[in-house]
């Protein structure tokens, strides 16, 4: 599964201190999501997470969300079995954004707590206690966006998806259009009007503030992985986690029960009628991979 995480109101607060806005918007935040007890009780297992911090969007302003891949299962408490979901999708985003929402308020109020947030210039009222927090609970009030989506095409395409964040920076070569020594021009999409492509010239200085919004402190750490695939026990969880799934012994009765509801339950219905959709084609990984060319950055 595809997941996407960010906050809806952003633009109230002017993330002047880079650092603390992305250590905020870090993955940290998404660790107690799988021990969470509002999420534990849809799934009850171990969960995997490998994600990676993305900042900017085609206009190289500050936008900071975090792109997510997580299997759609994980490990029972025991290790003994492999745990699917109850449901034809990997957990309710409601419960996932109300977790996220906590832990990233938590966050921020403990950063304002030890001094380590830079009220200046607008934002130089939110150093007052009071504002800061009135500031929280009118945050407290938004719903918090997160968007998931099935695996498109296999593994080999979403590793090829998050790949395209993990290396680059702002902007690729190819979208850099023109440079007069004063003004840049680059193409970008506005995804506010349907992806509708177009040509944004900025002056060098202001491409250049842009572009350096996203480059993250030394030592900042982008990707990161928690539950069974954090890095102290990954070799032999993800060893683990294969056995199970590829096992061919019969599982226990309340693992066939398990399994026999998720097989039923993931049959995709009409909106309309309620009826099972009819599958007409399957297209293979590869098939997938070569319909359109993804621009992400």
């Amino acid at each position: 599964m595809l997941c996407s995480l960010c906050p809806t109101n952003s633009t109230c607060w002017p993330w002047k201190n880079r650092v603390c806005s992305t250590t905020c918007c870090s993955p940290p935040a998404l660790k107690p999501c799988s021990r969470s007890p509002s999420i534990g009780k849809h799934l009850g297992a171990e969960i995997g997470v490998i994600s990676i911090l993305h900042t900017w969007g085609q206009n190289l302003l500050l936008h900071p969300h975090i792109h997510c891949a997580i299997p759609a299962g994980g490990l029972s408490p025991d290790h003994r079995c492999w745990i699917r979901p109850r449901y034809p999708f990997f957990l309710p985003v409601k419960v996932l954004s109300r977790v996220f929402r906590g832990k990233f308020l938590a966050g921020l109020k403990r950063l304002h707590s030890r001094n380590k947030l830079c009220c200046s210039g607008p934002a130089a009222a939110l150093a007052d206690p009071q504002q800061f927090a009135k500031l929280l609970r009118r945050l407290h009030r938004h719903d918090w966006v997160v968007y998931a989506k099935p695996a498109f095409g296999g593994p080999m395409q979403v590793l090829r998806y998050l790949g395209r964040y993990t290396h680059r920076v702002a902007i690729s070569n190819h979208r850099l259009l023109a440079f007069d020594q004063e003004r840049v021009t680059f193409r970008w999409k506005d995804y506010a009007h349907g992806g509708k492509q177009g040509r944004m010239t900025l002056g060098a200085t202001e491409f250049l503030r842009r572009f350096f919004l996203h480059v993250l402190p030394r030592g900042f750490v982008r990707i990161r992985h928690f539950g069974f695939l954090a890095n102290r026990f990954r070799a032999s969880r993800l060893a683990l986690s294969r056995q199970l799934l590829s096992s061919n012994s019969t599982p226990p009765a309340e693992v066939v029960i398990c399994a026999t509801s998720f097989q039923t339950s993931s049959l995709w219905h009409c909106p309309r009628c309620g009826a099972a959709m009819i599958v007409m084609r399957r297209f293979t990984a590869a098939e997938l991979s070569t319909c359109c060319y993804f621009d992400s950055s």
